[in-house]
C-alpha cells in the first residue's frame, strides 16, 4: 500500500511529508518527500504550550491546518493527489511526554485530517503504550529494524532531534532502544536565546566555543542517565539547567559535549558494542555534533545517507509504516523498546468519509 506519513519532531522545526510503499514489515519502495517549515508565529505558540496539560484546542485545530497545508504542497510540488495515496500515519506535535505519569500529549485531530486530506488516517501511536505501563518511546526501532535487515550486526542508529534517542539492532533480530538524553533541543533554545536564531546553522557556534567541565558532570549528574532502558524522555526534561554565565560559544560547546557524551553512556546499556554509528534526525546536519560524536564513540560515525536511507525523511517515513502496522495489528512497540509488557498495537483509524 502507498502510506504517506507526516511527523513534526520535538525540534519543533516543520512538519516532514514522505511516501512509501509498504505492507508493514518491510518497505517495497520509497516516494519523493518533502520538509514544510512552520511559521514563525505558529512554532512559537507551541514552544510557549509544551508541558501543558490544557486541552488547546485551538492550537491543535491550527496544527492539524498547517500539517494539511504540508500535504497540500507536497501533492503540488510532485504532481500528486489524494488518489495516489491509501492511507496516512499523522504523528501530530508533541508537547508533553510524561510515561511515569502515563500520561503522553500529541497535538493534532485525526478525523478532521481524514477530511481536509481526503485520506484515511492513523494517529494517537503512542498512547495505547503509555496506558500498558510503557514508555511511548521511541517507536521507530521497528522501521529500523525492517530498513537494515541486511546490514551487518550489531548496528547504532541515532536519531538526533530535540531528544536523541538509539536504535540496537543484534544478530537473529536482536533489538534494544531508548533516549540517551537531550539532542538539539537544548542547543536550539540556547541559540535562539543568545542570537535569536532557530538553531546553531553548520555548528559556527559551538565551533568557536570551549566545554566548560564542570558544567558538562553538573548536567551528567541528572538522575536520568542512572535509570536502566527502556526509558524516555521529554523535550524540557533538562530545561532547568544552569549554564551560568557562559558565553554563547561555550555554552553552545558544551550542549554539544553533553549530547555526544550522553550518546557514549548509552554504551554502558547496550547488549553489544556497535560496529557502526547511522545518524539521522537534524543533528546529523550539525558538523560540531557529529564530531564531538566521533570523539566521543571511537568508531564509524556516519550519516544515514551513506546507506542510501532518505535521513531527512525518516521519521516521516516510519509513521507512514507504523500506520500500515496499526490497522495490520501488527505491533509497534515491544519489551525491548518501550518497556510495554507485551508486543502491542496501537494507533487509531479515522476514515476520509
Amino acid at each position: 500500500m502507498k502510506a504517506l506519513g507526516l511527523m513534526s519532531g520535538t525540534s519543533m522545526d516543520g512538519i516532514d511529508v514522505a511516501l512509501i510503499d509498504t505492507d508493514g514489515e518491510g518497505v517495497q519502495a520509497f516516494g519523493p518527500h518533502l520538509t514544510v517549515p512552520y511559521e514563525p508565529a505558529l512554532r512559537e505558540r507551541i514552544r510557549q504550550a509544551l508541558g501543558s496539560e490544557a486541552a488547546e484546542h485551538e492550537l491543535e485545530d491550527a496544527i492539524t491546518l498547517a500539517h494539511a497545508e504540508a500535504v497540500s504542497r507536497y501533492f503540488d510540488s510532485y504532481g500528486l493527489s489524494a488518489r495516489d495515496v491509501d492511507l496516512c500515519g499523522f504523528h501530530g506535535q508533541t508537547i508533553l511526554h510524561a510515561p511515569e505519569r502515563r500520561l503522553t500529549r500529541q497535538l493534532g485531530d485525526g478525523a478532521a485530517l481524514a477530511r481536509l486530506i481526503g485520506i484515511n488516517v492513523v494517529n494517537d501511536f503512542r498512547s495505547a503504550d503509555v496506558a500498558a505501563g510503557g514508555q511511548g518511546a521511541p517507536l521507530v526501532p521497528l522501521f529500523h529494524q525492517a530498513l537494515a535487515r541486511d546490514l551487518p550486526k550489531p548496528l547504532a542508529i541515532l536519531n538526533i532531534g530535540g531528544v536523541a534517542n538509539v536504535t540496537w539492532l543484534g544478530a537473529g533480530g536482536a533489538i534494544s532502544a531508548f533516549d540517551t538524553g537531550p539532542g538539539n533541543a537544548l542547543i536550539d533554545d540556547w541559540v535562539s536565546r543568545h542570537r535569536g536564531r532557530p538553531f546553531d546553522q553548520d555548528g559556527a557556534l559551538a565551533a568557536r566555543g570551549e566545554v566548560l567541565e564542570p558544567i558538562l558532570r553538573a548536567a551528567l549528574a541528572h538522575p536520568y542517565f542512572a535509570l536502566k532502558p527502556p526509558k524516555s524522555l521529554d523535550r524540557n526534561a533538562f530545561a532547568g539547567l544552569d549554564l551560568g554565565p557562559l558565553s554563547p560559544e561555550d555554552g553552545a560547546a558544551t550542549l554539544v559535549a553533553l549530547t555526544a557524551v550522553s550518546v557514549r553512556r548509552a554504551l554502558d546499556h547496550l547488549p553489544a558494542a556497535p560496529l557502526r554509528w547511522l545518524v539521522c534526525g537534524g543533528g546529523r546536519h550539525n558538523p560540531a555534533i557529529m564530531a564531538a560524536l566521533r570523539h566521543a564513540l571511537g568508531v564509524h560515525v556516519e550519516p544515514v545517507e551513506a546507506v542510501g536511507w532518505q535521513g531527512d525523511a525518516l521519521e516521516a517515513q516510519a509513521f507512514a509504516f507504523l500506520a500500515l502496522r496499526s490497522i495490520r495489528a501488527l505491533p509497534l512497540s515491544l519489551p525491548e523498546t518501550t518497556a510495554v509488557p507485551r508486543p502491542l498495537s496501537g494507533g487509531r483509524l479515522h476514515r476520509a468519509t
